[in-house]
């Protein structure tokens, strides 16, 4: 499960490089340090905490120019400072904004992600509609604007977070479950049409990491159970797995930031697990 926020803001492209007149992020002057990504400018949404933030701490780290976007701008700002790039205060709800952007990045992390959990004969159809728009049309029309930039250079990298739910299902989490599938199938398509222009695209799937989205869901599950949130951790999150404990934001923005690299230039249209042994 990834964490991210997404919603109010006004999908303004960041303060110091500026926008297009798409309202796209466009370079600034700030460097990079070397490393292997230096020269790459990476995008990284719900980017503000959790995994979105690890995963921008990590692309920055091997010298990418990071943009972090979030509909949290303070949030998206503290970050971007941190790692020397820049902050998109976005609304992944808009989706009509979306559709005439372009994006001139080389990286693009989709990671921006919420949780509803109830079961279906009471789940909220509006609810619904937001994780499937969040999750899964606002990356299709990331991925549609960042494409053209990445064919025309012949180089490229997608990185959708997917979760175990991309693979498994869970009851209560029909939104969730069916936003990740169809999240799969849109990172092995974008594979597809990618691979003779140098992009690559692929999925990360963690099981539950430690973020405050799984926080979240720790209360919510409680109250749907009616049991401790302890009990919920232990008997539901961790059951199935081999090692009995959350991943840490860090692990997985490792595994982000390998498939962001050379060295992994002939991997893409895959499914990479980090789930303590879940499915084993």
């Amino acid at each position: 499960m990834v964490a991210g926020s997404v919603g109010n803001g006004a999908g303004k492209g960041p303060p110091d490089g500026g926008a297009d007149a798409a309202g796209s992020p466009v370079r600034s002057s700030a460097g990079s340090p070397a490393g292997p990504l230096a020269g790459r400018r990476a995008l990284v949404t719900g980017g503000a905490g959790g995994l979105g933030a690890a995963c921008a701490r990590a692309l920055a780290a091997q010298g990418a120019h990071v943009i972090v976007a979030d509909r949290d701008g303070a949030g998206a700002a503290a970050v971007a400072a941190e790692v020397g790039g820049e902050v998109w205060e976005v609304d992944l709800l808009d989706t009509s904004a979306l559709e005439s952007l372009t994006l001139d990045v080389d990286i693009l992390v989709n990671n921006a992600g919420i949780q509803s959990i109830s079961p279906i004969e009471d789940f909220d159809p509006a609810a619904f509609r937001r994780i499937m728009t969040i999750m899964l049309e606002a990356p299709f029309l990331l991925i549609r604007a960042a494409l053209p930039h990445m064919y025309a250079q012949g180089h490229g990298r997608i990185i959708n977070m997917s979760s175990i739910h991309g693979l498994r299902a869970s009851a209560f989490k029909s939104a969730y479950v069916a936003a990740k599938h169809g999240l799969e199938g849109l990172s092995k398509v974008t594979a597809r049409e990618g691979g003779a222009h140098g992009v690559t695209s692929n999925c990360v799937n963690p099981g539950y990491v430690r973020t405050p989205l799984v926080e979240g869901q720790l209360a919510d599950q409680a109250a749907t159970h009616g049991i401790p949130e302890e009990q919920v951790l232990a008997d539901i999150m961790l059951a199935k797995n081999a090692i009995k404990r959350l991943i840490e934001p860090d692990e997985i923005a490792g595994l982000a930031a390998w498939l962001a690299s050379d060295q992994a230039a002939m991997a893409t249209g895959a499914s990479y697990l980090m789930d303590g042994g879940w499915t084993a």
